[in-house]
């Protein structure tokens, strides 16, 4: 898998309700040998997921308007 909006979707998928990820395993999903290269795609990834109501961003717990610092995947429909 090259795409990273369908890696994180599919990442996600795998997952229990309410469960996330972290960009990086979408990265290393993507390239396990070079996958900091990847992040700046996963971000843009992330971004384009946001807007669109795919995905929900949090961090420790808490939810986060946009990509800031350190963050958390999850599903948008998940509580």
């Amino acid at each position: 898998m090259t795409d990273p909006r369908a890696a994180i979707l599919d990442l996600l998928a795998q997952r229990a309700a309410g469960a996330t990820i972290c960009p990086s395993e979408v990265a290393r999903a993507l390239s396990p040998e070079d996958w900091r290269s990847m992040m700046p795609s996963v971000h843009t990834a992330v971004d384009g997921l946001v807007r669109d109501g795919s995905v929900r961003l949090s961090w420790k717990g808490k939810p986060l308007a946009t990509r800031a610092g350190p963050y958390r995947i999850g599903r948008f429909d998940d509580d």
